[in-house]
């Protein structure tokens, strides 16, 4: 089994290096690419305020926050999830650059590059110069995200995760034929070898076609 951990993040801007910080972060597990249930998920203090203009994107202001952990508080825990997983996330860069920087404020390492999967990257070689973002892909896939009136972190993995499955083709990956799972070559051989029935001709229909050969003109049948 290949496990894989597919995660989001809203923040309070676009940059993190003048300040933005981490609000919310979710993620879930992929096992062999598809949900299995298992998910992370926390609101957090970003220590300073949220800009009404973000809060019109993600719908989370300073009351949301009041009282939630900050990152560093929740950072083991998160690692924890994450694991040594591939890391699956939608512009990933984006949402790296932003853990990396609350990693490096509590003086962890950084996220390694060679575990970021980019389904936006996996979205345009898939769809090339057309919409790719969740809210295109969705429609594209006939995903229903009626629920998503502004972005969260949550519902926005979930969805991403069934856009995932679309866009890696996992919706066939468990098709296997049964007996390529349970049966060795030497049992499929054993199972696929039939008896011979052999088709009993009676005596006077036997009769019958001696006499039509012998109407043929150097009939094959009766060649040396």
């Amino acid at each position: 089994m290949t496990r894989a951990v597919l995660f989001d993040t809203e923040t309070t801007g676009l940059d993190p290096l003048t300040g933005d910080r981490v609000i919310e972060i979710a993620a879930i597990e992929l096992i062999n690419d598809l949900p299995t249930g298992r998910q992370f998920h926390t609101l957090l203090d970003p220590e300073r305020d949220i800009p009404a203009e973000t809060t019109r994107v993600h719908g989370i202001t300073s009351a949301h926050v009041e009282g939630k952990p900050k990152f560093a508080e929740i950072a083991e825990q998160m690692l924890a999830f994450f694991g040594e997983s591939p890391l699956v996330a939608h512009n990933a860069p984006f949402d790296f650059g932003f853990i990396d920087a609350e990693l490096a404020r509590i003086k962890k390492p950084a996220l390694a590059k060679d575990r970021m999967i980019d389904t936006l990257v996996l979205a345009k070689q898939k769809f090339p110069g057309m919409p790719n973002s969740l809210t295109a892909l969705c429609r594209r896939y006939e995903i229903d995200d009626s629920a998503r009136t502004t972005h969260n972190a949550l519902l926005d993995c979930r969805l991403l995760a069934e856009v995932y499955v679309e866009l890696t083709g996992g919706r066939q990956r468990g098709l296997v034929l049964e007996t390529e799972q349970t049966l060795s070559f030497a049992q499929y051989e054993r199972e696929t070898t039939r008896t011979p029935n052999p088709i009993i001709v009676p005596a006077d229909a036997l009769a019958a076609h001696a006499a039509f050969i012998t109407r043929l003109k150097d009939p094959v049948w009766l060649m040396p």
